[in-house]
């Protein structure tokens, strides 16, 4: 892999973790446009360093919440934060369950599958309008609502299914009030990440030397600076009803990338 190619996969990781265009569609689109499939055990250390970087940033975005929340973890009282806290423990399951049982099933759906993350982009689109068209509320996450909206990250694992653009939308079109709904979203994601790269170094699945540090210390600058951003952005662009936007751009991507895959 060369550093170009590290550096632009970087920032589209950092954009689409948190911008509602699924992070995993776009990198499919841009692996398979640059060629970076050559090398997947690289790749894979590629995707965690990548992945380990929004999640800092994620961190860096909401360290106020968090510190809010391990207050009250450490103070073992039954509080709004601890609820909070409970809350993503509660949602995290259903894509747990489909990372240790259906993990094998799931892979079938990457590797240069453009139809399919068209497809699945449009769905995306779909969800972001309706969205955008929900009233909002002050209403927040109940312990119901964490679990439906759990579901809709564990779906968000296929390719182009945005994860941001799944819970959020699920999250509105529950009634949650948006800006409840953009925090919840992208602080349940945290954990995740951090269980799936602990997943993989105990597997062992990961290879590093010395000739791969240039790029992946390329790939995570890339990805924590333009994923701050894109956070920071994103949590705006939900308050004041911005997602049509993305619901536009989803469709335009989706069906290029169906184009792309049944006529080139």
């Amino acid at each position: 892999m060369e550093i170009i190619d590290a550096l632009i996969l970087g920032i589209v990781q950092g954009l689409t973790e948190f911008l509602p265009v699924s992070s995993s569609g776009h990198l499919e689109l841009g692996a398979a446009l640059l060629g970076s499939d050559k090398l997947p055990e690289e790749s894979l250390m590629f995707t965690v360093v990548l992945h380990f970087a929004t999640a800092l940033a994620t961190l860096l975005v909401f360290r106020k919440d968090i510190a809010e929340i391990l207050t009250g973890l450490l103070k073992r009282e039954w509080n709004e934060e601890t609820q909070f806290s409970s809350k993503i423990i509660l949602s995290m399951v259903p894509a747990v369950i489909v990372g240790l049982f259906f993990e094998e099933k799931l892979e079938q759906f990457f590797g240069g599958k453009i139809v399919f993350v068209g497809s699945m982009l449009l769905v995306t689109a779909l969800l972001l309008f309706l969205a955008d068209k929900a009233k909002n509320t002050d209403r927040g996450v109940s312990f119901p609502n964490a679990i439906i909206v759990g579901l809709a990250q564990a779906v968000a694992m296929l390719p182009g299914i945005s994860r941001s653009g799944a819970t959020i939308s699920a999250s509105v079109l529950l009634g949650i009030d948006k800006n409840k709904a953009a925090r919840f979203s992208f602080l349940m994601v945290v954990p995740l990440i951090f269980g799936k790269i602990a997943k993989d170094l105990l597997d062992g699945g990961l290879v590093f030397s010395e000739d791969t540090f240039g790029y992946l210390a390329v790939g995570f600058i890339a990805a924590f600076i333009s994923g701050y951003f894109a956070c920071v952005w994103m949590i705006a662009l939900v308050r004041k009803s911005k997602l049509t936007y993305f619901a536009i751009y989803c469709t335009i991507v989706g069906l290029i990338a169906i184009f792309s895959g049944i006529y080139l």
